[in-house]
């Protein structure tokens, strides 16, 4: 079976290429082709640096726990949450069909994913669409696409059915084709805020042990404070239970941003067993950065940060790039920034190759000229960071953190080093 999906750009549509699926039994292979007319184009761009702009067929190799599509298109793809409800709706649905006397084919492989995420919440500018030329959409029987802030408790509820197992059909209904690509299993749908911004709502999961929302809410909000570029969140309430809302980067007023991730960035393929660095980044940001010297120093400090917070969920799809112009990228706003005082000091991304994974301070400023930071400017920004996160415990109070709360994330922010800074900054 070989299916085709023409790959578009932004809310006008414009075609880039195509894309090529194919699948024999378990097997599943695809490819990507530039159309001839964008690789002719004045503004044309490459969607990867794993997708050159050459013509004709270029084929992705899969890793084992990889996609079987390149990373650009494979950062659309629906997250661990978003797939857990396509498969309980899917089953649902079947279970309906099957009743009723008709037959619904099962999810046939990887593509069926892809095309599950809705049009209007794919991440970044691209855009599916299929041979009768619609954008897929999740099929909703006329409801809006994206539901707004006021239908929160709704979604908050078929969340909390879905994680119970006690989900009915319209549960999975109202969730269907609303997931994320960014960030793992914890239950989240996108929404509309009330001044009409594409965002992510991030529910508590019945499985929490702490205030995990208000926790990403309270890293977010001190990364601003701390000098960050991060995306605008905030704590909202549906009946008392928390949701941290992140407003979408990836959009602007009357357009879609390009976006890829990190690892696409680097070429790096899920399972991959090596170690990875923030070097490697910043060795991205030289090649395809419009600003690179300004996003490394934005890149160090947020690592300075995630040491001081214990943000210690790091991975390169934690990280992205949106596109500027013309092939050149620059940093995304920090996303998924949270504090975990139950886990191991050690970053997922290494600082250098020669760090290793550990989080600290001495570290940090062993690499700093590698980020084209003097040893003054590090500390500067150090100092900047840590009057940000002094300020944690009463920040935290503003978001409505009770005492029991707060103590609940005390090891992630009271550590030795927060003193390695201060005596960092005392050299001066």
């Amino acid at each position: 079976m070989t299916r085709v999906v023409d790959v578009c750009l932004g809310d006008a549509g414009r075609l880039i290429g195509v894309l090529r699926y194919n699948q024999d039994g378990a097997r599943e292979s695809a490819s990507f082709e530039y159309d001839p007319k964008w690789i002719g184009a004045d503004d044309r761009f490459s969607l990867e640096p794993g997708l050159p702009l050459v013509a004709g067929p270029q084929f992705h190799r899969r890793s084992k726990d990889g996609s079987v599509f390149h990373g650009a298109i494979a950062d659309t793809e629906p997250d661990g949450w978003a797939r857990r409800v396509i498969l309980r709706d899917h089953a649902k649905r079947r279970e309906q069909a099957r009743r009723a006397g008709g037959k619904l084919p099962p999810l046939a492989g990887a593509l069926d994913f892809l095309l599950a995420v809705d049009d209007a919440s794919r991440i970044g500018a691209l855009r599916l669409r299929d041979g009768e030329g619609v954008f897929r959409r999740a099929p909703e029987d006329g409801r809006r696409g994206v539901p707004p802030l006021f239908e929160l408790g709704y979604l908050l509820a078929a969340t909390r059915a879905v994680e119970t197992n006690t989900e009915t059909a319209a549960d999975l209904a109202y969730l269907r084709g609303r997931g994320t690509s960014l960030g793992g299993m914890r239950p989240k749908c996108s929404v509309v805020d009330d001044a009409g911004h594409l965002s992510i709502g991030k529910f508590p999961s019945v499985n929490d042990e702490r205030a995990v929302t208000k926790g990403e809410a309270l890293a977010m909000q001190l990364a601003v404070k701390a000098g960050i570029n991060a995306a605008q969140t905030s704590l909202v309430f549906s009946d008392g239970i928390p949701v941290a809302l992140v407003r979408r980067f990836d959009r602007i007023e009357g357009g879609r941003i390009m976006y890829v991730s990190a690892a696409t960035m680097l070429e790096v393929e899920p399972g991959d067993p090596s170690d990875h660095s923030y070097a490697e980044i910043v060795d991205a940001l030289r090649k395809h950065g419009i600003a690179p010297r300004r996003d490394a120093e934005e890149l160090w400090r947020r690592i300075a940060y995630s040491i001081l917070i214990t943000n210690v969920d790091d991975h390169l799809h934690n990280h992205g790039f949106l596109h500027v112009e013309c092939g050149k990228w620059c940093l995304a706003p920090a996303f998924d920034v949270n504090p975990f005082p139950e886990r191991q000091r050690e970053l997922k991304t290494w600082i250098t190759e020669e760090t290793g994974p550990g989080a600290t301070i001495e570290a940090l400023m062993a690499a700093a000229s590698y980020f084209q930071l003097r040893t003054s400017r590090g500390r500067e920004i150090l100092a900047e960071v840590e009057g940000a996160v002094a300020s944690w415990r009463e920040h935290g109070k503003t978001l409505g953190m009770s005492a029991a709360e707060l103590d609940q994330f005390a090891d992630a922010f009271e550590h030795d080093e927060r003193a390695a800074v201060r005596q960092e900054i005392a050299r001066v």
